[in-house]
């Protein structure tokens, strides 16, 4: 199936995404869902995060199945003449070119930013990598873990726990998922306004570090230093949600109106004229007592109590909840945000749609996740490739085998 405009502001916009696991797809999973025709390059493996369990047949697990929908998958052997020469064919008809590969491996198969302009001159080439590649790290193995250590986020948590700690999400992949996404959807607008195309690099590590670093510059910012990094209320041992009588809540008064309701609700009126706590400036310089505060008179209100009185008082709040119960999360679905589909191979299963909306292309899943090599023969017959040759004879036998 053909895209078009009618299928999101990407429509007609062909990727080909040489990536795997979670950082690569999650970009091409946004341009999908803006209606990319994006065309999943595997090997006879298949991508490692199809492997996943529990699933209901091996290849295609639950996170797979929501990363990568809307796109097409072709089996090609990259270290063979026919794999090669119809990703070059591809190459040809393709706006965008995404890979994951290190520096050394994506020359070594000769399917650098070079060789890929001298098939197509327009095309944007986007290399996402664990280290820039003018840095003596480039060739280093890059994962989450590694990134989150050496950014400055592990070490964020030092103040609060004690200790270097990692977030319980693959953070990283995914905010350089999103960078990508951006910086290719710029360069296809600069394209479009006669820039040409070009070639992009979208390292883990300098992202992340950018994206650490923003609250927390403060007077690191200046030189000489007028002071440390680190934001004193994110950074704050205190800062947790709130255990209250039947559950948790996150609390958070912050304008002086805020603190003043508060300190009203929980029977503290002295705290009004207490200088420590206004303006915000002294308030900030007090933090930990007012959260200490926070911490003794959570537990004798409800989470429902809290919620009613914040609301009422524009207080911000929240609830903790668990990936479980946002499905069941009132506002989650007045908006929509989780649905149930039904996929060809796999039945039924929970979908998420993309949180950002577009007035004039409603998001759809317009195909469902692919099976390794799904689509092989109709993309090749679209790019006038023979599919019954012998070299794609021999791969589709092997994808075959994996499939079973």
């Amino acid at each position: 199936m053909d895209t078009t405009p009618a299928d999101g502001p990407l429509g007609g916009i062909r990727v080909l995404d040489l990536t795997n696991v979670i950082m690569g797809p999650f970009a091409t999973h946004i341009m999908a869902d803006m209606g990319a025709d994006v065309i999943k390059i595997e090997s006879a493996e298949g991508d490692s995060f199809r492997s996943y369990r529990p699933n209901r047949h091996d290849g295609m697990a639950g996170s797979f199945l929501h990363l990568n929908r809307n796109k097409r998958s072709i089996a090609l052997d990259l270290k063979q003449a026919g794999g090669m020469a119809a990703l070059h064919k591809l190459i040809a008809t393709a706006d965008v070119f995404v890979h994951s590969l290190r520096p050394k491996a994506i020359e070594k198969l000769r399917l650098g930013y070079r060789a890929v302009h001298a098939i197509n001159p327009g095309i944007i080439y986007c290399g996402a990598y664990g280290f820039g590649e003018k840095g003596p790290y480039k060739d280093k193995a890059a994962y989450d873990d590694i990134i989150q250590a050496g950014s400055g986020l592990a070490a964020l948590h030092v103040v609060s726990r004690g200790e270097p700690a990692f977030m319980p999400t693959v953070l990283c992949d995914k905010l350089s998922g999103q960078a990508i996404a951006y910086s290719v959807i710029a360069a296809l607008f600069q394209r479009e306004r006669g820039g040409g195309g070009q070639a992009i690099e979208v390292p883990m590590f300098e992202t992340t570090a950018e994206f650490a670093y923003i609250e927390h510059l403060l007077g690191f910012a200046f030189e000489p230093p007028l002071g440390p990094t680190g934001y004193v209320r994110v950074v704050s041992p205190r800062r947790k949600p709130f255990h209250t009588a039947d559950g948790y809540m996150c609390i958070l008064p912050y304008s002086d109106q805020n603190w003043r309701d508060f300190f009203d609700f929980v029977d503290r009126p002295k705290f009004k004229s207490d200088a420590r706590f206004f303006p915000l400036t002294e308030r900030a310089a007090h933090l930990e007592e007012l959260y200490e505060l926070i911490e003794a008179v959570a537990p004798t209100h409800s989470n429902a109590e809290w919620v009613a009185f914040c609301d009422d008082v524009s207080i911000p709040c929240m609830p903790v909840l668990s990936l479980d119960q946002l499905p069941d999360d009132e506002h989650m679905k007045a908006v929509g945000m989780f649905g149930q589909a039904q996929h060809p191979t796999e039945g039924a299963y929970k979908t998420i749609r993309s949180p950002v909306s577009f007035s004039s292309s409603p998001f759809r899943i317009r195909r469902h996740a692919p099976q390794l090599g799904e689509h092989t023969t109709e993309i090749l017959k679209e790019i006038g490739v023979e599919p019954n040759g012998p070299v794609l004879e021999t791969m589709s036998k092997k994808v075959s085998e994996t499939n079973a």
